[in-house]
C-alpha cells in the first residue's frame, strides 16, 4: 500500500509540474506575442514618420520649381484614385468609364 501512495504522489508531483510548464510556456508565447505586436508598431510608426518627412521635404521643393510642381501632379494624377485623397491635391474627380454592353 506504501508503494501506491508513493506512485499517487509521484503522480500528482508531474501533474502539477506539468501543469506549471504549460503555464510557463503560454506566458512566454503572450511575452513574445506582445513583443512582435510593439516592433511591427514601431516600423509602422518610423515607416509614417519617413512618409512625412518624405513629403515635406518634396512640398518644400516644389514651392518654387514649377517643372518639379508639375511632375508632382502628374505623379498625384496617376496614383490617387479615390476622390477625397483627389481633392486634397486640388485633382479632379476620376471618371469612370462604362461600358455599353456588348450585342
Amino acid at each position: 500500500m506504501a508503494t501506491t501512495t508513493k506512485a499517487t504522489k509521484h503522480d500528482d508531483r508531474i501533474k502539477a509540474l506539468e501543469t506549471k510548464l504549460a503555464q510557463a510556456k503560454a506566458l512566454r508565447a503572450k511575452e513574445e506575442a506582445r513583443a512582435r505586436a510593439a516592433e511591427a508598431a514601431a516600423k509602422r510608426t518610423a515607416d509614417t514618420r519617413r512618409k512625412i518627412l518624405a513629403g515635406a521635404a518634396v512640398l518644400a521643393e516644389i514651392e518654387h520649381d514649377p517643372e518639379r510642381s508639375a511632375w508632382l501632379n502628374s505623379v498625384l494624377a496617376r496614383q490617387l484614385t479615390r476622390a477625397d485623397d483627389r481633392a486634397l491635391f486640388g485633382l479632379d474627380p476620376l471618371r469612370i468609364l462604362v461600358e455599353p454592353p456588348a450585342s
